[in-house]
């Protein structure tokens, strides 16, 4: 496995690969990787010939500057990760190699970036439309892997590689849970003893929540999701959402739509966890 620091030397031990005609595929992350990274590591091992895995916390995305602070990094357990996993190529770059002068573009997602964590986060996936497309432009992968957790992000990038016109498929792939069912994040490592016992309450109460669609309208599925979650100690939801699953605007009604998510933020003492489950 190489490590490699800038976009040049990336693009010089790339050149040879795409000349043979060899797939590459990309993961691109923000590191302190857990077993969820892992799992889209491996399907893109196995699905490309190259893989290519970026290791950069982007200060573009973080509308909270004490967020970015807090951001775990680790970089020699990572790296050991994904040597394991079998990684061909980490890019590693610094700020200054990714911004060697501020990025002003500004994206027009239309309604897609304006609910959920776009409400709540503002410029935080304008942020995350500049860095992947950067990172894109580096790489030029065939494929490139995101997890669900991070729906949204998931939806706006295929809407940025669409805008763009960019030759990279989107690969979606399913959440990575704990054996208590809570979401895999590098923020779990920020929880507290007595918050993580509490935080699965979140998954709990979603997989409840599927059980009432037939009794429940989605609004009321909502009112009962945040109010049942935050009856829970260090539990507070930001927010909880059931949406189209393409346009992420709300439903009114099960028959709204073919593909039907809920997904929701959720504090748990001052770490903030997300997850979303599908309805249908």
């Amino acid at each position: 496995m190489k490590i490699i620091h800038t976009i040049t030397d990336l693009k010089e031990l790339l050149q040879p690969h795409r000349q043979k005609g060899k797939t590459i595929g990309f993961v691109p992350t923000m590191g302190a990787l857990h077993e969820g990274h892992a799992t889209l590591v491996r399907r893109c091992v196995a699905e490309n010939d190259i893989c290519v895995v970026s290791v950069f916390v982007n200060p573009t995305q973080f509308n909270n500057q004490e967020d970015l602070r807090l951001y775990p990094r680790t970089p020699e357990k990572d790296y050991a990760l994904l040597e394991r996993a079998g990684v061909d190529i980490v890019f590693a770059p610094s700020v200054e190699e990714m911004y060697p002068e501020p990025d002003t573009r500004i994206f027009d997602f239309g309604l897609l970036d304006k609910v959920m964590e776009g409400a709540f986060r503002p410029g935080h996936f304008n942020g995350v439309a500049q860095v992947v497309s950067k990172l894109f432009t580096s790489v030029e992968p065939h494929k490139a892997y995101f997890g669900e957790k991070d729906f949204q992000q998931l939806a706006i990038v295929r809407e940025m590689v669409k805008q763009l016109a960019l030759p990279v498929e989107i690969v979606g792939v399913p959440i990575v849970r704990e054996q208590d069912g809570l979401a895999m994040s590098s923020r779990n490592q920020r929880l507290s003893v007595s918050q993580r016992e509490h935080a699965p309450e979140i998954y709990r109460v979603l997989r409840e929540s599927i059980l009432l669609t037939g009794e429940q309208s989605p609004d009321q599925l909502v009112r009962f999701v945040t109010g049942a979650i935050n009856n829970v100690p260090d539990l507070h939801v930001e927010y909880f959402g059931i949406v189209d699953g393409d346009s992420l605007q709300p439903v009114s009604t099960w028959q709204d739509s073919e593909s039907i998510i809920g997904a929701i933020a959720v504090y748990c003492g001052d770490v903030r966890l997300i997850d979303n489950i599908r309805y249908r």
